[in-house]
């Protein structure tokens, strides 16, 4: 029988008259909101006693339970792909990700991701704390995003280095190519993320119960209608920096999901984003240590052809 873990919510007055549904997805945010329809539907979510629909409207005072059944976790396989190695030892290892690659696995992506990667190069040496699906993942960026990523080989480092995440202690400077030129030099973007209300797949800003979100951004080089940035991470919000340059205007160039649907470049997959530089305290030694890495040529190549447009016939 399939273990389920029970959770309890109150209902606070500001969610009065609110439909479950929409209730239980803002509270829960790594559950869809279709799962939680699904729950609702099979008689695990009890308001006061009784179970309730998804369309049921909420009531300052009512406690609700809600049983989730624990997922079965799927046996990863180690997998001989090669790694673009910056810093290794006996603690932790750096690693510079590729285009197209998933950090860990998920639905749709239980096969060729970095963790398939590590587990083939580190063996049995991985940080345990975030599941089986990620080991030693204590931060992750975008599939499409290239750059530097630490990944831990032990509990006492991953432990270390998710303090100084939630310290706002690391040091994470990203490279970008946004839409249109930016007026301002320098600037500071603060706005609370969330999950987008109707679109799970986004985030969004200025939405209930989003957390707070800091991006600071300088221009780099302005182009032909686009502008080359870098962007210094002061929070770590999922897709912060995509969020936070399109809400000023300025979405990042091969962004489908929060830049323009038709595609400036035409081949070009994903967004122009590029972890350029890390830099954290050592959970051993306790030495600040700063890693980076060079831009991927399709991205030096872009900055050429943006820079000098009328050299270059297409993309």
């Amino acid at each position: 029988m399939t273990e389920s873990k029970l959770l309890i919510l109150d209902v606070e007055p500001e969610h009065e008259n609110l439909r479950i549904d929409k209730y239980l997805s803002e509270q829960l945010e790594n559950l869809s909101r279709n799962y939680l329809q699904k729950l609702l539907k099979e008689g695990k979510v009890i308001v006061d006693g009784v179970t309730v629909k998804p369309n049921y409207r909420i009531n300052q005072g009512e406690k609700i339970e809600i049983s989730i059944p624990e997922r079965q976790e799927t046996k990863l396989e180690p997998e001989d792909i090669p790694l673009d190695i910056l810093y290794e030892d006996k603690d932790l290892i750096v690693v510079n990700k590729p285009k197209g690659m998933v950090v860990h696995p998920a639905p749709g992506h239980y096969s060729h991701t970095l963790v398939n990667a590590l587990m083939f190069h580190c063996k049995d040496n991985l940080s345990g704390i975030n599941g089986v699906l990620r080991p030693g993942i204590v931060h992750r960026i975008d599939k499409d995003t290239t750059g530097v990523l630490v990944v831990c080989k032990n509990d006492a480092a991953h432990q270390s280095l998710s303090l100084q995440l939630s310290e706002h202690t690391i040091t994470r400077r990203y490279h970008a190519i946004v839409i249109g030129n930016l007026k301002q030099e320098e600037g500071r973007i603060e706005g609370n993320i969330g999950r987008h209300p109707t679109d799970r797949k986004k985030m969004s800003t200025g939405v209930r119960n989003g957390k707070p979100a800091v991006t600071h951004y300088h221009v780099l080089k302005h182009l032909n209608g686009y502008t080359y940035v870098e962007c210094r991470l002061e929070t770590g919000r999922t897709h912060q920096i995509r969020v936070h340059m399109a809400s000023i205007g300025h979405p990042l160039l091969g962004d489908d999901l929060y830049g323009p649907k038709k595609r400036a470049i035409p081949h070009l997959q994903g967004q122009t984003l590029h972890a350029m530089l890390l830099g954290f305290c050592h959970p051993r030694t306790g030495i600040y240590m700063e890693f980076g890495a060079p831009l991927p040529d399709y991205f030096e190549d872009l900055l050429l052809k943006l820079d000098y447009p009328d050299a270059y016939c297409t993309f």
